[in-house]
């Protein structure tokens, strides 16, 4: 059974490097620096499609070709069991996360994010792992981020592309969660969890 990793975002050239756009750009990545099949269109289920192993272990990555608010119509025909949700990664933006920080988490809400709650509604669970990478300034000297606060300005700041400086961050993230994602396959939720969080 394959392990499915999903990057979130929004389709078309001006997403590309917006903040909203952050799982998918994390996936390209992972994407790039792997040994997998070059991006195939799947019309089926409405996403670019890659394979590659690590280690013995298949892996499918899959970026969304829909808006962020009908991302789990991708995953609908693929996650048809807890076991198979088990072995499902998602990485998304998370406005509660300050920028060059990501966190792992299982089963829980889905914070408000328009594309975690479509694939909590297509594939009838909330039991598998969320990889939340922090889009958000931080506080200096404290624990907390700066939000924008309202929603048109939440809307504005997840849509606003990011500088070339933020993008430096978002790529060094990405060195992390290619790490981690492997960590997750070779050894478990439990080991990723305890490791990166």
């Amino acid at each position: 059974m394959a392990y499915f990793f999903v990057g979130l975002g929004n389709v078309g050239e001006k997403y590309e490097l917006t903040r909203h756009n952050s799982g998918r750009m994390v996936l390209e990545y992972l994407h790039s620096k792997r040994r997998f099949s070059p991006w195939e269109e799947n019309g089926h289920l409405r996403a670019l499609v890659s394979k590659g192993h690590i280690g013995k272990e298949e892996i499918v990555l899959l970026l969304p070709q829909t808006m962020m608010n009908k991302s789990g119509m991708a995953l609908k025909p693929l996650i048809t069991s807890i076991k198979k949700a088990h072995r499902l990664a998602v990485l998304y933006d998370d406005l509660d996360l300050p920028l060059g920080h990501f966190k792992i988490s299982f089963k829980r809400g889905s914070g408000g994010h328009k594309g975690v709650e479509s694939i909590v509604r297509n594939i009838k669970t909330k039991e598998f792992v969320r990889f939340r990478i922090g889009i958000s300034a931080a506080v200096r000297g404290r624990s907390r981020v700066k939000k924008p606060q309202g929603e048109k300005n939440v809307i504005d700041f997840i849509l606003g592309s990011y500088s070339k400086r933020e993008l430096d961050v978002i790529h060094h993230v990405a060195k992390d969660i290619n790490e981690a994602l492997e960590v997750f396959v070779k050894e478990g939720r439990a080991s990723v969890m305890n490791d990166y969080n």
